[in-house]
């Protein structure tokens, strides 16, 4: 086994790598204030951005599932990694080579398994490209691809290559670079032979897929020859790293205009999407294999934000596959926030062939939206019924109206019922609208009982009072905690403005439990004091003095939220410092004069005069804070 990761490379790496560019590859961000960032949480479905990450701390926090942490815990995260394997991983991007502690450099073999998959595939991707550029073997899939309108050029910006005819030229070839057969079958470039390993994939033109983050994770692989037996398309079984439902080929490309457009758009085919981006179109992507699904929206919708102005438009083939795959889509069409529209381009052409046939400003303005899926599904329902009848137009409401109900914005259901009244040619379109809303309470009703429970976002996180991770025992609107929580944010944030105050400061003194253990951990590792010395390693020794996952999640939560002020400075601090003690101090007056008055009934004269002094002392101290602020602490 690998020894352990010398602790100065890791913090080498944890600096050299800003979190904000790596959570940047899997999500949208945008301006939270107080040099924040936000976007859709990566680790849980949720509407609205209550995920965070501090670039000048190095931290992400989300306020609705709890989950955060630095860069490295990021990587592990949303990429299932060892914590080993995400620090090579950051450590290859920046170029930094890791030391061992056990046995020196770390040598291939000792790598963890996902990043040895990673690298077979590649090798191999490299490895098909040149095949296709320079084997004369590889002459049937360039003629391929010029038929198709692809150059040489567009290729390589696509990385296609080529998958020799022989059993395992490939195989032959991983093994000399040091991968063992059991990476190589457990990868899916081989599988097994009669007499051992040999390569999956021969005498194919190979498509690398990548996921978000741009590694290759497989291949789709076309058939070039008649005596080829195999489907026309074949595509790396599951493995480790690599799901087809979660996995979008282009994506890689893709992801920053369909950020930047708040556009994606969906195609059928690997080169569908070569034809759009090279016609302009580049935030097409495509499936691999398999149809487009809840997977794929969660990765869409981290890119486009959700917001009110996104939009998804899929172009399907006009024939009744093609048809049956729209359908498919608008089945998962409510789980967009997004708006959805299809494109059908004319004669049953694919982006390709338009391309072909009718140029690149055809691909373009094929990927303009114009028909929204909704109604798309709904048109294709109303042509399988005789809509002269009554009894036509009945069944075909019958079967359209559940379709309409699902739709959770009630002004846009109420819309599309009169648009399928108007379709349906049923001139009472008061009856459409009634029996849609009739249908969507029924579901609610069947759906639970009672008033739905308050989502967990909403009760986490709100917008005007800020996030309330603990339930109503801890929500902000209850100013003693509002108080605590925003000191230890300063503590934590800014220690240079709340030490050495802060440091003096008990447990006791901060009432909610929560914020009472930050409290503790934070002297645990060292005090703000220590934040003052050392701040770039400060947030992470005080994580690591955390007691448990709950105390080191509110850790990272009070690290990432921003400060309830807009200025920041010793004024500010001082006044939050104030306001905690003056609480602590008034609280310890109500128990010294509780314990006053039990004295008064008859206790020890020489108790009670000493508890009369420390109300007095206590009494002048709260005067003391009240009137001279930090001054006094």
């Amino acid at each position: 086994m690998a020894g352990r990761i010398n602790d100065e490379d890791v913090k080498a790496v944890r600096d050299a790598v800003p979190i904000d560019a790596v959570v940047s590859e899997y999500l949208q961000l945008r301006n939270a204030g107080g040099g924040n960032l936000k976007g859709l949480c990566p680790f849980h479905d949720e509407k609205s951005p209550s995920f965070q990450v501090s670039p000048s701390k190095g931290f992400f926090h989300c306020f609705g599932c709890q989950e955060g942490g630095d860069t490295i815990t990021f990587v592990m995260k949303v990429d299932h990694l060892s914590f080993s394997e995400a620090v090579e991983r950051l450590a290859a991007q920046a170029g930094i080579t890791l030391r061992y502690e056990e046995g020196g450099y770390n040598p291939s073999h000792q790598r963890g398994e996902r990043i040895r998959l990673v690298e077979a595939h590649k090798i191999a991707a490299e490895w098909y490209a040149e095949q296709l550029a320079s084997s004369p073997e590889a002459d049937t899939g360039r003629i391929f691809l010029a038929e198709r309108g692809f150059d040489q050029a567009a290729a390589v910006h696509f990385g296609v290559g080529y998958s020799p005819q022989g059993w395992d030229h490939l195989t032959r070839y991983l093994r000399g670079k040091g991968f063992t057969d059991k990476e190589l079958l457990l990868s899916g470039l081989s599988q097994e032979g009669r007499r051992g390993p040999i390569d999956r994939f021969r005498g194919r033109l190979m498509w690398p897929i990548r996921d978000i983050g741009g590694d290759v994770v497989g291949f789709g692989a076309r058939k070039l020859y008649e005596a080829d037996n195999g489907p026309k398309y074949l595509n790396t079984p599951d493995t480790a790293i690599y799901k087809k439902s979660n996995v979008l080929y282009g994506i890689d490309l893709a992801k920053k205009d369909i950020a930047k457009s708040s556009r994606a758009v969906v195609v059928e085919g690997y080169t569908d999407v070569m034809a759009c981006h090279l016609a302009g179109v580049t935030t097409a992507i495509a499936t691999c294999g398999t149809a487009f699904g809840g997977d794929h929206i969660k990765i869409l919708r981290r890119l486009l934000m959700d917001n009110g102005s996104a939009r998804v438009i899929f172009t399907f083939d006009g024939d009744a596959a093609g048809q049956k795959a729209a359908l498919r889509a608008f089945e998962d069409d409510q789980k967009f926030a997004a708006e959805t529209y299809i494109a059908i381009a004319p004669d049953g052409m694919d982006p390709c062939e338009l391309r072909l046939a009718k140029g690149d400003d055809a691909v373009a303005d094929l990927a303009e939206p114009r028909t929204p899926l909704f109604e798309f599904a709904l048109r294709q329902i109303v042509l399988r019924y005789d809509l002269d009848t009554p009894a036509g137009r009945a069944s075909a409401l019958d079967e359209a109206a559940p379709i309409v109900a699902r739709i959770k914005n009630s002004g846009a259901q109420h819309e599309v019922a009169v648009q399928l009244a108007g379709m349906l040619g049923i001139l009472d379109t008061q009856f459409v609208v009634k029996r849609v809303a009739q249908l969507a309470r029924w579901a609610r009703d069947r759906g639970g009982r009672g008033p739905a429970p308050q989502s967990r976002d909403a009760r986490q996180y709100d917008a005007a009072t800020g996030p309330r991770t603990s339930g109503p025992a801890l929500t902000l609107r209850n100013p003693v905690y509002a108080t605590e929580r925003e000191l230890l944010k300063l503590a934590l944030q800014r220690p240079d403005l709340a030490s050495p105050a802060f440091d003096a400061y008990g447990v006791d003194e901060f009432t909610a439990a929560p914020y009472a253990a930050v409290r503790q951990t934070i002297m645990d590792a060292g005090g703000a004091e220590f934040g003052i010395r050392d701040p770039q390693e400060y947030l992470v020794r005080v994580r690591e003095a955390a007691l448990d996952d709950q105390v080191r999640a509110m850790v990272t939560e009070l690290a990432v939220e921003p400060i309830m002020r807009r200025t920041v400075d010793e004024v500010y601090a001082g006044t939050v410092l104030v306001q905690v003690r003056r609480r602590a101090v008034e609280r310890r007056i109500r128990d010294v004069q509780s314990q006053m008055t039990r004295l008064s009934s008859g206790g020890d004269p020489a108790q009670l005069a000493a508890v009369q002094n420390e109300l007095w002392v206590l009494q002048q101290y709260d005067q003391a804070l009240q009137g001279q602020g930090a001054a006094a602490l």
